[in-house]
């Protein structure tokens, strides 16, 4: 066993876990448990359990993803202080003082990359059980027997195999449904991805920004993952991509409830939440007509003149 399966292995039997749980729910319930429908029912199952179970982790890539939106303007004038100035102490004072703005802030540029590096093992533990139960008829680490994953490798959805891609049916000619399956899904991936990042760059940002360098890789990443999806989704089975198709909705979902709820300050999301608030009179607004009186400090008593003859009395001579 090498490093990566040594790794994978806890999180492949969980999966599996939760996979057969939910399998074996639908069979008692009495769907068929050979059907296409019954294994996607119990795919769609294994995404809300995992999801629901990294809600804390992107509660924090949100947070630290939104610290980082927020110093943007204030990293941006740093690095135009220094542009252009290439010798060494200047390159040494703009270091100094990114680092002290992310100290200050409480920001860190690696936090919210984080989160995501801590959900890459439980993805490919998810396309490892997936992919060798449905194209390689082999059985899993642990609950997944050979049984079940025979079952899964020739369940049919829609008249499609779930073991079967978009790119082996289109070279072998056919069958159509696996091409029609596989395209609606591409499309609707590519789609509620795109939406997904759409809703952050046109609501969660703040005009300040809009203005900074950040705004324009999320541009590039508004145009870029969608076409991943629709690039990589030709060649997975039917079966990995229905797990990452209600996945996508899952996310998508979660970021409308985030981007509603705790928007970023000064972004269109964020005016929209305190119209709703107002209009709902949940928003804490001074009355109108009502004038805050601020007293000035009272200004010290200022010191009378002292007269040459009083000084001297005082003195002592």
């Amino acid at each position: 066993m090498d490093f990566l399966s040594l790794i994978l292995w806890p999180i492949k039997w969980v999966i599996e876990l939760i996979l057969v749980s939910f399998h074996t729910m639908w069979d008692l319930i009495g769907l068929d448990p050979d059907a296409g429908v019954t294994w996607v029912l119990s795919i769609v199952g294994l995404v809300i359990v995992v999801r629901a179970a990294l809600i804390p982790i992107f509660v924090r890539q949100i947070k630290s993803q939104r610290r980082m939106l927020e110093v943007a303007p204030q990293l941006k004038k740093i690095q135009d202080k220094y542009k252009g100035k290439k010798d060494q102490f200047s390159r040494e004072a703009m270091s100094r003082e990114t680092m002290e703005l992310y100290k200050r802030t409480g920001t860190n540029p690696l936090s919210s990359c984080l989160p995501l590096l801590l959900q890459m093992p439980i993805f490919f533990g998810l396309f490892s059980v997936l992919n060798d139960a449905s194209v390689h008829d082999k059985a899993g680490v642990g609950l997944l027997n050979q049984g079940l994953a025979d079952s899964f490798a020739d369940a049919v959805f829609l008249g499609a195999p779930l073991k079967a891609t978009f790119i082996n049916a289109w070279n072998n000619g056919g069958p159509w449904q696996v091409l029609v399956v596989a395209v609606i899904m591409i499309v609707l991936m590519t789609a509620s991805q795109f939406i997904t990042q759409l809703q952050i760059v046109s609501k969660n940002m703040s005009p300040e920004t809009k203005a900074s360098p950040m705004f324009r890789q999320q541009r590039i990443m508004l145009y870029l993952l969608p076409l991943v999806f629709a690039f990589s989704g030709v060649a997975f089975p039917l079966g990995v991509m229905f797990y990452w198709l209600v996945s996508n909705f899952w996310t998508m979902a979660q970021q409308f409830v985030v981007i509603r709820n705790m928007p970023t300050p000064g972004s269109e999301a964020a005016k929209a939440r305190e119209a709703r608030l107002a209009k709902k009179g949940k928003l804490v607004e001074p009355e109108p007509g009502v004038v805050q009186v601020i007293e000035e400090p009272k200004k010290a008593q200022r010191q009378q003149p002292i007269g040459k003859a009083r000084a001297k009395k005082q003195s002592g001579k």
